[in-house]
């Protein structure tokens, strides 16, 4: 990390985390962040559900939920970014404060409640969007809806024809009930929504699930049955956790969906276990606690094809994709893996 983004991030740490998180995207849309551009190896180049991608690690939705700074973003070093997520009509969210920095933890707590601009105004930016990245959205319900499982499909109708990949998020802590939509009846239906929604789009696109790092076994295995099923093309394990074990900072009893290194190893145990139930036959994402090359590598090892990061960004900033990569190549290449593709799984054992 250089001195200049060492001073920003001390800067952005005296802030209040909203704010904060608000400048940071208008240094990405004015240009003003760190951009290396695309960084990529024979090692790192892999295939996501037919994406070709430069390399395996994305960035996670909620970072940019209005798709504002697709520009800065698309310099910034990832293989794909997911943007979002998106409702049918524009929604505030949870009142603030929403968003928390666990310091001790090298957490964040967020209750944000999907606030954003809603699909026509996100979908009017996706046809601005620089053309040289691998871009989803991630998909959401209007908290007050009527029909919940039919927003999801309203939104890939709207802003499906400018998008590489879509994804599902049933599994945000932070609108109530939500996750009820994972259990195996109300998933197969909401998923046979957006799937037909998908294939009335002139180019379809792959779409994922998101699921929660709290399932019990016996809702992993329905998860898996139904993404199985359902046509989708791969799982991203997990999203945030209502877990709170082993925490320090006297922020942990916020209520909200805790994220970066508390949920390491409890995602990529999911993220292993969901590997064994699907057998191979779906590529899976693996997102929560990523924050170094070795927990990239070991994800990927648990059974990942691509990894995703957000929180761990707060602490390390945009210098980190660089880091995390490079790292990353150099692992694969001491062990011998001549692809990301040839190290998928291979550790799985250690997680299961």
């Amino acid at each position: 990390m250089s001195l200049v983004e060492r001073a920003g991030l001390a800067l952005l740490h005296r802030m209040d985390p909203e704010s904060a998180h608000g400048l940071a995207l208008k240094a990405l849309q004015s240009g003003l962040a760190a951009a290396p551009g695309t960084i990529t190896s024979d090692r790192l180049r892999c295939r996501l559900a037919g994406l070709d991608l430069a390399n395996p690690l994305g960035l996670a939705a909620g970072f940019d939920k209005n798709a504002e700074a697709l520009s800065g973003l698309s310099r910034a070093g990832f293989g794909f970014v997911e943007v979002g997520a998106a409702t049918p009509r524009p929604q505030p969210g949870n009142p603030r404060p929403r968003l928390f920095r666990l310091t001790e933890d090298r957490g964040v707590i967020n209750r944000f409640g999907f606030n954003n601009d809603g699909m026509d105004a996100i979908a009017g930016r996706l046809m601005h969007r620089p053309k040289d990245m691998i871009l989803g959205l991630n998909l959401g319900a209007n908290k007050d809806s009527d029909d919940r499982a039919g927003d999801f499909a309203r939104v890939l109708a709207r802003c499906g024809a400018d998008l590489d990949f879509a994804t599902v998020n049933v599994s945000s802590p932070n609108t109530e009930r939500l996750r009820d939509l994972q259990g195996k009846a109300a998933l197969a239906a909401l998923l046979a929504g957006v799937m037909e929604a998908r294939a009335d789009l002139d180019r379809p696109i792959p779409v994922f699930l998101k699921i929660a790092p709290d399932l019990d076994a016996a809702g992993l295995a329905d998860v898996a049955e139904v993404a199985l099923s359902s046509g989708v093309a791969g799982v991203i394990a997990t999203n945030t956790t209502l877990d709170r074990d082993g925490l320090r900072s006297p922020l942990r009893a916020e209520a909200g969906g805790l994220s970066g290194q508390p949920l390491f190893e409890k995602s990529t145990r999911v993220l292993a276990r969901l590997s064994v139930l699907t057998e191979g036959r779906l590529p899976l994402i693996g997102v929560g606690g990523v924050g170094s090359a070795e927990q990239a590598y070991q994800k990927i090892r648990a059974g990942a094809s691509a990894v995703q990061l957000y929180s761990a960004l707060v602490y390390g900033g945009l210098s980190l994709v660089s880091e995390i990569l490079h790292g990353l190549d150099a692992l694969l290449a001491r062990d011998g893996f001549a692809s990301v593709a040839e190290a998928v799984g291979t550790g799985r054992e250690d997680w299961t």
